[in-house]
């Protein structure tokens, strides 16, 4: 099997890379910086906030076997209510945490013939669920790759395709977004005091448990459930 996986760089998306390569699979990492050494590791260095293509790809993936997208990359942007940005985060969080997911989505599943088996992993979150104060841009990104998610899933199952989407929550995960939130201002960010307790009582998931819990969802036979969430695993 071939694995895509974007942000590879740190976090989620370098667990996850660590972990397909000790399963003994070629694994295709997008980021603007490398932290993994292994023979079956191919780096990629972009950055997603200016690449608006994926014809790149054709030089580094088969697309003649089994492929996993795992769009990982992301960001919060700015912490803070969007009437009192100086500079506005819209363009840049919706950007990469929306609209490039969606068009490497749409370039695999243009490449990839339909006989082959394809997954398809966005990464999500709670926050595309519900409203959170200073977040406005990231929960109405995550809400927008959750119903795309679901969209090309049922686009795909009307052509028959062997397919799989995922567009998945990992829940509160100890990675260097979490530092962010939790050094954000109290008077721009009310929820803060939330993750400061969080972290202190030592209830965030550590990125191994975290893989553990993703690799459980895709070892469950997939019935077409496409939101999930890795706290109920």
């Amino acid at each position: 099997m071939e694995v895509i996986i974007t942000g590879t760089g740190s976090g989620i998306g370098k667990a996850l890379a660590e972990h397909y390569l000790e399963l003994g699979h070629k694994v295709i990492g997008i980021s603007r910086k490398n932290t993994i050494a292994h023979s079956n590791f191919v780096f990629l260095e972009k950055d997603l906030l200016t690449t608006a293509d994926f014809d790149w790809l054709k030089s580094y993936v088969s697309f003649e076997s089994e492929l996993l997208l795992i769009n990982n990359a992301g960001m919060l942007g700015s912490l803070e209510r969007i009437s009192e940005q100086a500079h506005s985060d819209i363009n840049d969080v919706i950007t990469l945490n929306t609209i490039r997911p969606m068009q490497l989505c749409q370039f695999v599943l243009q490449m990839l013939p339909i006989s082959i088996s394809l997954t398809i992993v966005n990464i999500s979150s709670g926050a595309g669920k519900r409203p959170i104060a200073g977040w406005a841009s990231y929960c109405s990104s995550k809400a927008a790759l959750d119903l795309f998610s679901q969209t090309i899933a049922l686009e795909e199952m009307e052509r028959g395709r062997k397919l799989k989407v995922y567009s998945v929550a990992p829940g509160v995960v100890d990675t260097p977004m979490q530092l962010q939130i939790r050094n954000a201002d109290e008077t721009s960010f009310s929820a803060v005091g939330n993750f400061k307790e969080i972290y202190e009582k030592g209830e965030l998931t550590n990125v191994s448990d975290l893989v553990k819990k993703f690799q459980r969802l895709m070892d469950v036979p997939y019935d077409g459930k496409v939101i999930q969430s890795l706290r109920e695993f």
